[in-house]
């Protein structure tokens, strides 16, 4: 059983920014929290709504790591419960983990509740997937580096480029030259398609379709140099391929494959292994 009268801390993952993004524990975390600590920067206003009228509400950019631990080592003592709010998934980019070991370190309970990456949320609004058969099946989430946060050694952009599948690059757009100039020294055409995406969900929204060969001029067009994401590769612009999943020659635990389509379908692979 969970005793209610110890300290608690919510990760809560709010989104890209608009509040009907939340997820129903999102908002549950957020209606039964003494403190909200929020980024109001990354997120819509919207999502205080699911806060008590008598909740502490801190707004997180005025506040150093410093800062939100000492709001952590209130709720410890007090028994309080603390929804943090971050933007985006807590799993990425958040400087979500420094917080849950000083959390454990305290004491405190701790609970992440996953939110909607801008990655995703940027392939919805484009209407796109971003793994498309003989395509690309797998997505490289990455960041440019030199930036505030040193990169390790082979994370590179222009190392993942080399694989050639969907990119989704955060965090970069100050540098869309160097940016422009890695993805190319990592083997993609300058034609590739790219999807420049601003504060998707809020009501400035742009998204942008351009190449790598524009991306630069196209990011300086439009002044961006925060709040954006990339999205690279192929499968942005894809089309004419089929998954097996739904294909009548494919079988699982529910359905029964078809026995002339079956047959195509083995002979399809074939002829795909002998390229």
């Amino acid at each position: 059983m969970t005793d209610h009268t110890a300290g608690k801390v919510t990760f809560v993952g709010a989104g890209p920014g608009a509040a009907d993004l939340l997820t129903f524990r999102a908002a549950r975390a957020i209606a039964s929290a003494d403190v909200v600590i929020w980024a109001a920067s990354l997120v819509q206003a919207e999502v205080l709504g699911h806060a008590r009228e008598d909740a502490e509400i801190l707004d997180s950019a005025a506040l150093s790591l410093e800062d939100v631990v000492a709001v952590y080592e209130r709720a410890a003592r007090d028994g309080l419960k603390v929804a943090r709010i971050h933007s985006g998934d807590p799993a990425l980019w958040g400087g979500t983990q420094e917080q849950v070991d000083r959390c454990d370190a305290l004491g405190l309970a701790v609970e992440i509740v996953p939110g909607v990456s801008s990655f995703s949320a940027v392939a919805a609004v484009a209407g796109r997937e971003l793994t498309i058969p003989e395509i690309a099946q797998s997505v490289i989430l990455t960041r440019l580096g030199g930036g505030k946060t040193p990169m390790p050694p082979g994370e590179e952009v222009r190392e993942f480029a080399r694989h050639g599948t969907t990119m989704a690059v955060f965090l970069s757009a100050a540098r869309s030259g160097q940016l422009t100039q890695e993805l190319l020294e990592g083997g993609y055409p300058t034609s590739t398609p790219v999807l420049v995406a601003h504060q998707v969900t809020w009501p400035e929204e742009l998204v942008v379709r351009c190449t790598i060969g524009t991306l630069e001029e196209t990011v300086k067009e439009h002044k961006l140099w925060k709040h954006t994401l990339f999205l690279v590769g192929p499968a942005l612009s894809a089309s004419g391929t089929r998954s097996h999943l739904y294909h009548p020659g494919h079988f699982h635990g529910f359905r029964r494959a078809d026995p002339a389509a079956r047959k195509a379908l083995r002979e399809e692979r074939t002829r795909g292994a002998a390229r």
